[in-house]
């Protein structure tokens, strides 16, 4: 495409534009990133309104109209349901007597899930696409501009672009080739592997678990599930940052992306953890039980997500930011990455001090980790 030929655009949310369109650059491997996932945010409310989370996805357009490339980019008013804080910085910039709010964010809201954030059906569009992200923050007078979660392949073209880059760490979970979880249970040291099966044994004793997806979730399933959610959000964020009518829209237009997982004693559910399936990775997303259960977190969004991802054949579950607790139950850390953009030369310059200091004490931390993991330790010779 001819420098000449590029159209980039705000479009006033992602809803309003060709879903073939964008999903001919978002691709299938992400269900975060499509056009039916983003739009339920928006339909259901859960983004928009008074969130704080205002769609402005940025399109870069041919001259026959048809979408090349896109961003999944929202104004935001606040840091919350991102995942990468920089509350220090908002409070630095303001104190310098700066707005940092509106900021520009690009991701997949209340998602902490890596994935590609330039949307690209025609690849020699990312310098354009990143400088269409630019001139929003630069044509407003903004703070700044966020990638959260971007996908390891995509960081050489933000830091062609200059962007500050950050490091951060989950736990993933890999499939190693194992036809089962006793099979994935071999390859663990003898007392972890004791310790996840006294584990599993506790949290399942008197219950019954399920696995829903397609046609089975129904209403009442998410009715239950919205209990849970609701009991876990209030206590980690205040609010829950999705709302009822999200669910039942996931359901009626992604059911086959879904796996909800219900554990009910005498026929009634008393806790549930959604996931949501790609390609090749099963992802963990929200959690929550009316009944304190010992272990059954971990049975529900750890043990439970391995079977089901061996099941399935996929090679990957990621089960949300945080929680070095994963690493005994075989997830290992893995990095994940931020980029950003701060037009001014001093904030940029404090921030970059941040992030070097902030690499050097990360990479003692995961060092530290590696050491953790509960596999099988392998004899040199």
């Amino acid at each position: 495409m001819a420098d000449q030929d590029i159209i980039a655009r705000l479009a006033d949310s992602v809803g309003a534009l060709d879903a073939a369109q964008w999903d001919a650059c978002a691709g299938s491997d992400n269900p975060f990133l499509s056009h039916a996932f983003l739009t339920i945010l928006e339909e259901s409310g859960s983004v928009g309104g008074r969130s704080g989370w205002q769609p402005t996805p940025i399109v870069i357009t041919g001259e026959d109209g048809t979408i090349a490339a896109a961003a999944p980019a929202y104004a935001k008013s606040h840091s919350q349901g991102e995942y990468v804080f920089d509350h220090s910085w908002a409070d630095a910039w303001e104190r310098a007597g700066g707005d940092y709010y509106p900021k520009i964010q690009v991701a997949a809201p209340f998602t902490p899930v890596p994935g590609p954030r330039l949307l690209l059906r025609d690849q020699r569009l990312a310098p354009a696409l990143i400088g269409a992200i630019e001139a929003v923050v630069d044509q407003n007078e903004l703070s700044s501009a966020h990638a959260t979660f971007v996908a390891p392949e995509q960081l050489p073209l933000f830091e062609a672009a200059g962007w500050l880059i950050r490091r951060g760490v989950q736990f993933h979970w890999h499939n190693e080739g194992y036809a089962s979880f006793d099979d994935f249970l071999a390859a663990l040291a003898s007392r972890k592997r004791k310790a996840i099966r006294k584990e599993r044994a506790a949290a399942a004793e008197g219950l019954t678990i399920r696995h829903l997806t397609g046609s089975d979730l129904t209403e009442a399933a998410w009715d239950a599930f919205w209990i849970f959610y609701q009991d876990t959000g209030s206590r980690k964020w205040g609010r829950p940052y999705l709302t009822r009518e999200f669910f039942s829209l996931l359901g009626e237009r992604m059911a086959d992306k879904v796996l909800l997982m219900i554990a009910e004693r005498d026929g009634v559910p008393i806790a549930g953890a959604l996931n949501l399936i790609g390609a090749d990775t099963l992802y963990g997303r929200y959690w929550g039980c009316t009944e304190d259960v010992p272990f059954l977190h971990f049975e529900l969004c750890y043990y439970q997500a391995i079977d089901a991802a061996i099941a399935r054949g996929l090679t990957r579950v990621e089960a949300g930011a945080q929680g070095e607790h994963k690493l005994a139950r075989g997830y290992v850390p893995v990095p994940t990455w931020s980029a950003h953009y701060l037009p001014d030369p001093n904030f940029r310059r404090a921030v970059s001090d941040f992030l070097d200091a902030e690499r050097m004490a990360m990479a003692r931390d995961e060092a530290y980790l590696e050491q953790l993991t509960p596999f099988r330790k392998m004899a040199a010779g």
